[in-house]
């Protein structure tokens, strides 16, 4: 089970601005039924401000809630502060999302990005219609399962500073499917990272993401690995870089001690999340 923030239950429960704005000044769409989620959001538009925002979205828990915290975040502000608005915004007005509910995030600013394109690109209904579909044909489709284009996958990894394929995946979609694509995806952050001369590195994390993804990490690496020799992990409490954890069995390879499994731990911790995490054990 994934761990969600109380700002996410609350939205998801209590969604806000859900609807269709009639004569709305700008709309834009992101997703489809085909890739399981998609979102289309409305504008209503006056001397430059959003005075209104709703939206209708067909997907997961996660997806309303970034929807709907995403109008909350708009109303009121010029279009020039809604332009910078990224998926990570989104997610850390949420207090954060679980890494395979990121691509919810990424869902919604695509969708803005697609309203004030059309907002301040266009007036005619057809040249818009025409433009999306010219554009539609130039950009690679590197993930067909999902149409999920090769600008799309930049965007992810220059706004987030994602560096795996599974990170990738976990934002965009592209790749969870057939996987076919995932060598083609590997080739994209190769090149960015080359391009950009810089460093794969991980961005810096808000507390909520930062205990969100130390969740991840007990659940879906620690866990299994400890589990094939009988063994077990309790996390108990999580205080800045100080990871307070219950152990139980040994560590496939190890010598059987307590301390090499602690060891295993915080190892697996500080390569996945933040070098200076601290494992300690507690009764």
């Amino acid at each position: 089970m994934w761990d969600y923030s109380d700002k996410v239950i609350d939205h998801y429960r209590n969604p806000r601005n859900v609807g269709k704005i009639d004569n709305a000044d700008a709309i834009g769409e992101a997703g489809s039924l085909a890739c399981g989620d998609s979102l289309k959001i409305y504008l209503k538009i006056k001397d430059g401000i959003v005075t209104d925002a709703k939206f209708q979205t067909f997907g997961c828990g996660s997806a309303v809630a970034s929807s709907s915290i995403l109008t909350e975040m708009i109303i009121g502000k010029t279009i020039d502060e809604v332009k910078k608005i990224t998926n990570k915004d989104i997610a850390d007005q949420l207090g954060g999302l679980p890494p395979e509910k990121m691509h919810c995030s990424v869902m919604g600013y695509e969708a803005l990005e697609d309203a004030l394109k059309n907002y301040d690109d266009y007036t005619d209904l057809d040249d818009i219609r025409n433009e999306e579909e010219a554009n539609k044909q130039r950009e690679k489709i590197v993930c067909t399962c999902f149409g999920i284009t090769e600008n799309v996958i930049w965007d992810a990894i220059k706004i987030n500073g994602l560096k795996t394929v599974e990170e990738i995946t976990n934002y965009t979609k592209a790749g969870g499917a057939c996987g076919k694509c995932k060598g083609l995806i590997q080739d994209i952050i190769n090149t960015y990272y080359k391009k950009e001369g810089q460093e794969k590195t991980e961005p810096t994390l808000t507390p909520a993401q930062k205990i969100l993804k130390i969740n991840n990490v007990i659940e879906k690496q620690i866990s299994p690995e400890l589990m094939k020799d009988g063994g077990d992990i309790t996390l108990v409490d999580i205080d800045g870089n100080k990871v307070l954890v219950k152990l139980r069995g040994k560590c496939s390879g190890c010598k059987n001690s307590h301390l090499t499994l602690k060891a295993f731990v915080e190892k697996t911790l500080r390569d996945a999340v933040d070098e200076n995490i601290e494992v300690v054990e507690v009764e």
